[in-house]
């Protein structure tokens, strides 16, 4: 008896000290995992602002598939929330609490089974030369059974902190995957309108044709804005020569005139494109793809037996303005190759 008696004293002086020890553990906890992803930040936070988009690069619903969810009637931005609810994941709340457009997203997370707890998230995105770092933060309260049961099992950033990492991996992939979407559809032919435009010209090697032509179209742009041209249309080149044998390509940078302007800069001229009959086709995706869209339209061009005019019109029109639209997916290109 007296041997029991120890052995609950020493038990009951364990069970006190461990109690001790364990309300004596900071009851708060915060931690936080950055990447640096190569995107625009208007890309990453509109992926991650769009509760719809997450379960393409969320770690835990990635570990539970089967895992149902239920969004409310604004998936995105200020007020938006899920609830999910799985066999491994439990059951849950997230809602966007308070957004800064391209910098910050606050949200709360409410676990509802096999506990209740919760915790606040917080997003940060901070926009660098040709990437973004993207940070995802995560702090809570810690009661007393929560404090113990990580005692035993670690810290809520040992056990949630490779998810966060997971996670940013996941997305850095997704981001960079939607970036590269492309489709090239040729529209068979069509009858261009032509019309007045200004530009300037330039020969050079195929290797120094894209530095040479964003560095020529700004400056069109320029003089129309500062001369006071209305533009008819978007800006677009216009290739008189294309030498692959030779590596040699000329072309002019062309911004279209709603009429004839008489240009007072010796760099920059007026032309004028007549009506012309031309295969059309439609680049919607990075300027990358631009290759394969040519192409594509002469491939059009011989499967049906058309034949291109020698020293006709051959025309890359930009719709979209990629200062403004960052996302290069999103960008729409024109093709005109001028046919008999």
């Amino acid at each position: 008896m007296k041997v029991l008696k120890y052995i609950l004293f020493i038990v009951l002086i364990l069970v006190i000290g461990l109690s001790i020890y364990v309300a004596v553990q900071p009851n708060e906890y915060k931690f936080s995992r950055a990447r640096t992803i190569e995107a625009p930040v208007s890309v990453i936070y509109n992926k991650v602002n769009d509760f719809k988009q997450w379960p393409e690069f969320s770690p835990w619903l990635e570990q539970d598939k089967e895992a149902t969810l239920t969004y409310s009637d604004n998936t995105v931005g200020e007020g938006a929330s899920y609830t999910w609810n799985g066999e491994i994941l439990g059951e849950g709340t997230m809602t966007t609490l308070n957004t800064a457009n391209n910098s910050l997203i606050n949200q709360k997370i409410e676990f509802i089974k096999p506990f209740e707890a919760n915790a606040d998230i917080d997003w940060t995105f901070e926009p660098l030369e040709k990437e973004t770092k993207v940070t995802w933060h995560m702090k809570g309260q810690l009661d007393f059974v929560t404090k113990l049961f990580t005692l035993f099992t670690g810290s809520i950033e040992s056990s949630t902190g490779p998810d966060f990492e997971r996670g940013l991996f996941k997305l850095d992939s997704v981001v960079q995957a939607d970036m590269k979407v492309y489709s090239i559809k040729t529209e068979g032919t069509t009858q261009h309108s032509g019309g007045y435009y200004i530009y300037n010209t330039k020969s050079c090697k195929f290797g120094d044709f894209k530095k040479n032509m964003t560095a020529m179209l700004p400056k069109v742009g320029a003089y129309a804005m500062t001369h006071n041209v209305t533009m008819a249309g978007p800006p677009f080149i216009l290739y008189h020569k294309w030498d692959e044998e030779n590596d040699a390509v000329m072309f002019s940078t062309c911004v279209p005139t709603t009429s004839k302007i008489t240009t007072i800069d010796e760099n920059i001229l007026t032309g004028q494109l007549e009506s012309f009959r031309a295969v059309k086709t439609v680049l919607k995706g990075d300027y990358s793809n631009l290759k394969e869209a040519w192409e594509t339209t002469m491939k059009y061009i011989a499967d049906n037996n058309l034949t291109m005019v020698e020293g006709g019109s051959m025309l890359e029109t930009y719709l979209t303005d990629p200062m403004s639209e960052l996302n290069p997916a999103k960008w729409v290109t024109e093709i005109y190759v001028e046919v008999e």
